[in-house]
């Protein structure tokens, strides 16, 4: 049973170093600078990067659903939107046609 309490212990300290250490090095970033616009547009580089893989390697329902995402994108100017009607029409594209 010890040896239990001595694992929880053991994961705890784990987790709240990991914890301290990306707090620690959140601080540690610039506010302005290369860096911080890098990491800005890392969010919208990483979808880009997972509809364009699923594009190529996939056959017309994603080239389908990839136009209308962008026909959305146009209409709306709104990334929440145009991932929503992305999804729908894959979803609709696969599912339905």
């Amino acid at each position: 049973m010890d040896e239990h309490w001595l694992l929880i212990a053991a994961l705890a300290a784990g987790t709240l170093s990991i914890r301290l250490a990306g707090a620690w090095a959140g601080q540690a970033i610039p506010a302005h600078g290369p860096l911080a616009r890098a990491l800005d547009a890392l969010p919208g580089c990483l979808i880009v990067a997972l509809v364009a893989t699923s594009m190529l390697t996939g056959g017309w329902r994603e080239w389908a659903a990839g136009a209308i995402a962008a026909a959305a994108a146009v209409a709306t100017r709104s990334v929440p939107a145009t991932m929503a009607v992305g999804i729908a029409a894959i979803w609709a594209l696969r599912h339905m046609v």
